[in-house]
C-alpha cells in the first residue's frame, strides 16, 4: 500500500470529483469503503486479542501482557479508515458501480 498520511491533509474536492463527475458520490463512495476498512482492521484487531482472552475475572491473576500491549500500539498507529479510503480512491484502486446507469442501460432493451 501506497504511504497514507497518518494525519489531516487539505484535498482538492475537484480531484475527488473527476472518476464520477459528481463530489457527492465521490464522498459516498469513500465512505462506504471506509466502513469496509474498519470492519475489516476490527475483525483482525479482535481476532488476534482473542489469544489473550482470560476467562478468569480475578483481578490477581490478570496481568500484562508486552505481545498484547505491541499488538494494539500496531493498530493504534494505523492511519484512519477515512485517510485509506481517500488515498484507494485517489489510486483508483476502488472497484465501483452505479446501479442507476445499469437500471437504465437494461430497461432500454
Amino acid at each position: 500500500m501506497a504511504q497514507v498520511p497518518a494525519s489531516i491533509v487539505t484535498r482538492n474536492i475537484s480531484d475527488l470529483a473527476g472518476e464520477t463527475g459528481n463530489v457527492y458520490a465521490s464522498i459516498s463512495i469513500i465512505s462506504k469503503r471506509a466502513n469496509q476498512i474498519a470492519v475489516k482492521v476490527k475483525e483482525e484487531l479482535n481476532s488476534k486479542l482473542a489469544e489473550f482472552a482470560t476467562t478468569v475475572d480475578n483481578l490477581e491473576e490478570v496481568f500484562e501482557n508486552r505481545e498484547q500491549i505491541e499488538i494494539s500500539k500496531y493498530y493504534e498507529r494505523l492511519p484512519k479508515p477515512t485517510n485509506m479510503a481517500i488515498e484507494e480512491f485517489i489510486e483508483n484502486k476502488v472497484y465501483f458501480r452505479n446501479a442507476d446507469d445499469e437500471e437504465q442501460t437494461s430497461s432500454a432493451f
